[in-house]
């Protein structure tokens, strides 16, 4: 019997569909000792239940990082409003309209020095 390129395609695309649909319904795992295939069964679970887990820790750690970034923000805008804010109240102007309610005024005359002798004289 002679085998053409198109029926060795044909016969292997059959066996492979039969391995498929024999893994979708569970019959390898009835064909021979089941005992056996339990290690290779609960290998698979153990990778399972990694992956899931590992698929949760992600994405609770990009919403944490989502969640960051937007407190970064809104703590680097309030910085900068408070910083203008006070670069405003702090000029001379500004502190002298302050203080004027309490009825401070800005001296006219400049600062005298005041200088005292070494001695004592205790």
């Amino acid at each position: 019997m002679i085998l053409r390129k198109g029926e060795n395609k044909k016969k292997s695309k059959g066996s492979l569909a039969r391995v498929f649909v024999g893994l979708l319904n569970g019959n390898f795992l009835m064909r021979e000792n089941p005992v056996k295939r339990m290690s290779y069964l609960l290998f698979i679970t153990f990778l399972i239940i990694i992956y899931i887990g590992n698929t949760h820790y992600a994405e609770k750690t990009v919403r944490e990082t989502v969640k960051i970034t937007k407190e970064l923000k809104e703590l680097r805008s309030e910085h900068i409003t408070t910083l203008f804010e006070m670069m405003f109240k702090s000029r001379q102007s500004e502190v002298a309209k302050s203080v004027a309610s309490v009825g401070l005024k800005e001296p006219v005359t400049p600062p005298v020095k005041i200088a005292l002798k070494k001695n004592y004289g205790y």
